[in-house]
């Protein structure tokens, strides 16, 4: 059987290629209940191919609720190389790829949305974000407020799709030609890191706690950012106990 995010959509690729299987969508809220209908045709024995609308399953799309309860069961999970928006826009950037972090889509509201850019405007990685098209100006504009408008972004929509769009340039310049654009389908957002050098002992410090808060020790983030900016670490863990 095949477990689709979509079955409308799916149904036309099956039928383009000559391919008839029972189809189950597993959209949204209906992954927790349809993962128990696609795990007992697993525990019959029967393979169930698990496919998205665009992209990777699992990836800031549906199918990790499935993967995961395969997994606990001690299930075999076989990826298939397929699309994936991630890496294909990393690769067109322009920007850094040796170091990056994918954050995926950022909270639809709009404070949570600027809490979340400010405890990222330090990463010095290269950030790769997903968005919809009814967001993705104001989204830019919170970045510009976030990092500066001199950031240089690559604004990607409908990847290897027939309106494929690439804009590229600093963030003030992106947006004021995506404003003058169509704004359609889905878009990809690869943000340049911070540039390495001097910061001061508060934005040093800033970078400690959101090592911190990710899961890294005390003493190894003031070591990680002390190194790297060559400061003293014991002050930095100083500080960071009074926080």
């Amino acid at each position: 059987m095949v477990a689709a995010e979509d079955t409308r959509h799916t149904v036309k690729l099956l039928n383009y290629f000559g391919i008839s299987k029972p189809l189950v969508s597993y959209w949204g809220e209906k992954e927790k209940v349809k993962a128990a209908e696609v795990l007992r045709k697993l525990r019959e024995g029967q393979s169930v191919a698990l496919v998205s609308d665009a992209g990777t399953p699992g990836i800031s799309d549906p199918g990790g609720v499935l993967i995961r309860k395969a997994l606990d069961e001690g299930m075999d999970v076989v990826p298939v190389p397929g699309p994936s928006a991630l890496v294909t826009a990393l690769s067109i950037s322009g920007l850094p790829t040796e170091v990056f972090t994918f954050i995926g889509f950022l909270p639809s509201k709009k404070n949570q949305r600027k809490k979340a850019l400010k405890n990222l405007s330090l990463e010095s990685a290269t950030l790769v974000f997903y968005e919809s098209p009814h967001r993705v100006i104001d989204t830019l504009i919170d970045m510009e407020d976030a990092f500066g408008g001199e950031r240089r972004v690559a604004l990607i929509r409908e990847l290897t799709k027939i309106h494929e769009e690439i804009l590229r340039g600093d963030i003030s310049t992106v947006l004021d030609r995506i404003e003058e654009a169509t704004i359609a389908g889905e878009y990809v957002i690869v943000l340049e890191g911070r540039a390495k050098g001097h910061v001061s002992a508060d934005e040093a410090l800033s970078e400690v706690l959101s090592l911190i808060k990710k899961g890294m020790g005390r003493k190894e983030a003031a070591k990680t950012v002390a190194r790297q900016y060559g400061l003293s670490s014991k002050t930095l863990y100083d500080r960071s106990l009074r926080e």
